[in-house]
């Protein structure tokens, strides 16, 4: 059969088949050699859930993509040199004023080169994002138990792009050279030589000879540009590739299971919404750098070692490990003629790794506890995990107080209180607070775990009350629709602990192995972890709590005639209760 001339209309007039254009051609002539098409097909295809928690993520890559493609600009104008010279440019506040190279071209890229002030801004506003989204998609993950088997890799992976982030910032504000930076480095430098032993044989290393040397700068900027850059894309593409591959998480609903996602698929509705998403990101730090004035370097000076300015504070990210150097008491210790500054280890050398360590192991620490290993592609509900809640509102109000100390002076000052005052109350709250906090929270979710049930399984309150033929009140209850009502109970029992360990048992029936004081201690913490959780309703407990819906509704009956039956409502209240429910 003559296949040249197909149809491709309904006209009259056959169809003549086109020749490949060039992009065909070249796209044939590759996949022929690269075997490209089945690969990019399946992941084209593929299918992520839409939830506007999900975009946390992307604020922290898109932020990325601002921070690299200001960076390059930057670069093309930026020296990384320490070396002396008088600055003769258009600030005429520090004109004829010797300083670094470093500082010479932050205020050339300031003030004479065209958009450099507005590509500083960015730069510096679009780091505060990253480190900031980061975060709380951190949170967002650990609420949700996204991170749980087969994620746990993911999540070490996502801690340690928080760390190198964290430190990518630290390099980066670093550079100008600036009387505040320098202050930073400065107190790196005191940090580094904390160290007992071999702390100024690494200071000396650092710096090139004695503070401040004359390479600190030069080798912030490759670390600043090049390796850590380096490592952030690595680690990133890693994330990416094990989000693909694990498939995304996605939130219960009817028709969602943990065998498959239901969202839209790459190309074309995911595709752009993340390309508009992108725009929109790099709109917001562009009107943040053109309006919001950060880091202005020219109001500081150059940086003098034999000056240190009242109130100077790093960028917040850091602001927890400088907080905790502030309440810590002044602790030394001097063995064989070493002085050992555990007022300044602890919270500095110690306290951030420790931090760092249990956020690395919570995934593991967490399985390990309740046992669970299988794998979950179904999000929960913060308050479905009481303990698990609790623990990271903990870690957050210890983070927070840390914080706050940070600014103890900058406190002190605007509130005319006194800083000895201050610093004593933080001491005592960094250990209390996080107690209060875990209790708090911990009572709060099994309360909203109460308030679910109680819906579940007698609908939600219409406001409309019912007067009955014998006198009395009652209000009238709706049932929830559907979908809200599966989402809702869309979720495991939860083990029932006995009093002693080894009373688990398998799948046969055979009795767990104790396992000595290691087993013992994992049964107590089991029990914590589970104490108290409130069980979603079993199915008996659902068909009572119906026919027990339907007896009143009959009994409502004669009423239904009335104006306000409810009924009317169910919008009002659907949109309002949908809305008091997600908080």
């Amino acid at each position: 059969m003559d296949t040249t001339k197909v149809a491709k209309t309904n006209a009259t007039t056959a169809a003549t088949a086109k020749k490949p254009n060039r992009a065909g051609a070249v796209a044939g002539w590759a996949d022929e050699r690269l075997g490209l098409a089945t690969a990019m097909k399946k992941n084209l295809r593929k299918v992520f859930p839409d939830h506007w928690s999900f975009m946390l993520g992307e604020i922290a890559l898109w932020s990325f993509v601002v921070l690299l493609l200001t960076g390059v600009f930057l670069t093309l104008w930026f020296t990384p040199s320490m070396g002396e010279v008088q600055y003769n440019g258009s600030y005429d506040q520090l004109r004829g004023i010797h300083m670094s190279e470093a500082y010479a071209s932050s205020l050339r890229l300031s003030f004479d080169v065209r958009g450099g002030l507005l590509m500083r801004q960015m730069h510096h506003w679009a780091a505060m994002l990253f480190v900031a989204s980061m975060m709380v998609h951190l949170l967002r993950v650990w609420f949700t138990g996204a991170y749980r088997k087969p994620r746990e890799l993911n999540w070490v992976i996502g801690c340690l792009l928080l760390i190198l982030g964290t430190l990518e910032g630290f390099t980066g504000y670093s550079l100008p050279d600036d009387l505040l930076s320098g202050t930073g480095i400065r107190a790196a430098d005191g940090f580094v030589k904390a160290t007992p032993v071999v702390g100024s044989y690494m200071s000396f290393f650092m710096f090139g000879g004695e503070f401040p040397g004359e390479s600190i700068i030069p080798r912030l900027y490759t670390v600043h540009v090049l390796l850590i850059p380096g490592l952030l894309l690595a680690l990133i593409a890693a994330h990416m590739l094990l989000l693909v591959y694990h498939k995304h998480t996605q939130w219960p609903g009817p028709g969602r299971t943990e065998q498959n996602v239901v969202g839209f698929p790459m190309l074309p509705v995911y595709a752009a919404k993340a390309g508009g998403f992108f725009f929109m990101v790099f709109g917001v730090t562009a009107l943040m750098g053109a309006l919001f004035t950060i880091n202005p370097v020219w109001k500081y000076g150059p940086y003098d070692p034999s000056k240190v300015t009242a109130g100077s504070q790093p960028d917040w990210y850091m602001g927890w490990p400088d907080g905790a150097l502030r309440i810590m008491p002044g602790l030394e210790t001097h063995i064989w003629g070493i002085t050992i500054s555990w007022n300044v280890m602890l919270p500095i050398l110690i306290l951030p790794v420790v931090m760092f360590t249990i956020l690395l192991l919570l995934p593991f620490i967490d399985a390990w506890i309740t046992g669970d290993k299988r794998d979950h592609h179904l999000l929960e509900r913060p308050r479905n995990a009481p303990t698990r809640t609790a623990l990271m509102v903990a870690l957050m109000t210890m983070y927070g107080l840390f914080w706050i100390a940070g600014g103890n002076d900058i406190i002190a000052i605007k509130l005319h209180a006194s800083i000895n005052q201050i610093t004593y109350f933080l001491r005592v709250a960094v250990f209390v607070g996080p107690v209060i906090a875990f209790v708090v929270t911990r009572r709060w979710c099994i309360s909203l775990q109460r308030k679910d049930n109680e819906t579940l399984l007698h609908g939600y309150e219409t406001g409309i009350i019912m007067r009955s033929a014998e006198g009395g009140y009652s209000e009238r209850h709706l049932p929830l629709p559907e979908s809200r009502a599966y989402a809702i109970a869309a979720r495991d029992r939860d083990p029932v602990i006995d009093g002693h360990p080894g009373a688990e048992v398998d799948a046969n029936g055979v009795p767990a192995p104790t396992g000595g004081r290691l087993a013992a201690l994992r049964h107590r913490l089991r029990t914590v972890w589970y104490a108290d959780n409130v069980q979603k309703p079993t199915p008996a407990e659902l068909e009572e709590g119906h026919h027990h819906a339907e007896h009143e509704h009959e009994l409502q009956a004669p009423v239904e005639g009335h104006a306000a039956d409810g009924h009317q409502f169910d919008g009002h209240h659907a949109v309002e209760d949908e809305h008091l429910r997600s908080h």
